[in-house]
């Protein structure tokens, strides 16, 4: 795979303006003017290594696994394999070494943040606005059930990174989204699909922690946990 590298960021303005548009298709509302945008005329724009957003898939692949019934002792053995362990938050090395019914809420939605990545890996076509993961996504993860290695899922699948400006467009879109369900949700206005603003705050946080923006104005990427979903 090809390292990322970092591009010109596209035309904020045109880009917010597309956003916009795709939220009047959906008949959601439209943000104020003043609605703040996440890059600036000048600004550079990169993905995170694809050695970083693999292992983040499969992490969160593994947590969902867990969810549903994966003995920690087997999920532990593969991020142990997978050379993956001391890449867990704290919260889901909590969670995946402890042998517990009840994982937390988010655990379960992180299907969509791993949605996300997908699409970002190229595993997927597209993000649908308004429709859940697809059933086949859990075709292009690492086949658990199997031992399926993470090598050996990265050599069947071998993805390929999305270019850094698509994947900047589709972040803005994302911010867009985020604010437009929680405003129609607020409003009680009809939702255009299956999904509620706690999805799409998901496919926003991975995408928010894997598109990374250099400027004058932009901190250091993060860490997974690091990510505000406030602003």
């Amino acid at each position: 795979m090809v390292a990322a590298v970092s591009v010109p960021a596209p035309d904020p303005q045109r880009v917010r303006a597309a956003s916009v548009a795709e939220l009047r298709r959906l008949d959601l509302p439209s943000p104020p003017p003043n609605f703040p945008m996440i890059w600036a005329v000048g600004d550079q724009v990169e993905l995170r290594p694809p050695s970083e957003i693999e292992g983040r898939a499969a992490i969160l692949n593994v947590v969902q696994a867990r969810c549903f019934g994966m003995p920690s002792e087997a999920a532990m053995a593969w991020l142990l394999d997978a050379h993956l362990l001391d890449h867990l938050t704290k919260p889901e090395w909590n969670f995946v070494t402890t042998e517990t019914d009840k994982p937390h809420p988010s655990f379960t939605l992180n299907l969509e943040a791993l949605y996300a990545l997908a699409w970002l890996l190229g595993l997927v076509p597209t993000l649908d606005p308004s429709q859940p993961a697809p059933g086949s996504l859990v075709e292009k993860l690492p086949h658990l059930p199997s031992k399926e290695t993470f090598l050996a899922w990265q050599q069947r699948t071998n993805p390929s990174l999305a270019p850094a400006d698509e994947a900047a467009v589709a972040l803005d879109l994302a911010y867009c989204l985020d604010w437009a369900y929680l405003e129609a949700e607020r409003r009680r206005i009809r939702l255009p699909g299956l999904i509620d603003s706690k999805v799409i705050a998901q496919r926003r946080w991975a995408l928010e922690w894997a598109v990374i923006f250099r400027g004058p104005y932009h901190d250091p990427p993060g860490g997974w946990e690091d990510v505000n979903l406030d602003v």
